[in-house]
């Protein structure tokens, strides 16, 4: 990523383009900062009231940073199937968090035992493919999941894949985020 640190501006065009979203605001307006220009992928997280109310977000750089989030932001706004949408009267009281991802990296591992001793607690990200299909759970679900077998069986039970199931034949990646969020702390 080049230039400044891009945390602020990306808060900024999710807040913006959920406003827009909901007929508060104009359309965001990314700017000409080099960064949102480079190909990036974000999740966004969206809380109301200490309440996640949303998380939408992308695993792979297929697009612009800038596009990235503005979609991103929108989507966990509107389309989080857990949640129904946000509404204007909510707005004053959202919590913005973005998460920048860094490149996945896949694991090699031979079996379950061997992939639950290669994951970083409170550090990885990860993956779990089954075919084409593929889940994620970020490296801030560790809070909640702090051993690495109850995070791969969370991550398998959102890939709708039995827990009992070994991951042989899956495929597993991990990657490592930067995090912002509008009360203005950053976590790495």
């Amino acid at each position: 990523m080049s230039g400044t640190e891009p945390g602020p501006l990306l808060l900024r065009l999710a807040r913006e383009a959920i406003a827009h979203h909901l007929g508060l605001g104009p359309a965001p307006e990314a700017g000409s900062h080099p960064c949102l220009a480079e190909r990036g992928a974000t999740f966004v997280t969206l809380t109301v009231d200490g309440q996640m109310r949303g998380s939408i977000g992308s695993v792979r750089r297929t697009r612009p940073l800038g596009a990235d989030v503005i979609a991103n932001a929108v989507a966990a706004a509107s389309q989080d199937p857990r949640f129904r949408p946000l509404d204007g009267s909510e707005f004053t009281r959202l919590e913005i968090e973005v998460c920048l991802l860094d490149e996945p990296e896949f694991i090699d591992f031979s079996d379950e035992a061997d992939l639950l001793r290669r994951l970083r607690p409170h550090e990885d990200g990860v993956i779990l493919f089954s075919g084409c299909r593929g889940t994620t759970l970020l490296p801030g679900m560790w809070a909640q999941l702090p051993r690495p077998e109850l995070f791969l069986a969370a991550l398998k039970e959102k890939a709708g894949i039995p827990i009992e199931r070994p991951v042989d034949g899956l495929m597993a990646a991990r990657y490592g985020v930067r995090t912002w969020r509008t009360d203005g702390t950053y976590a790495s």
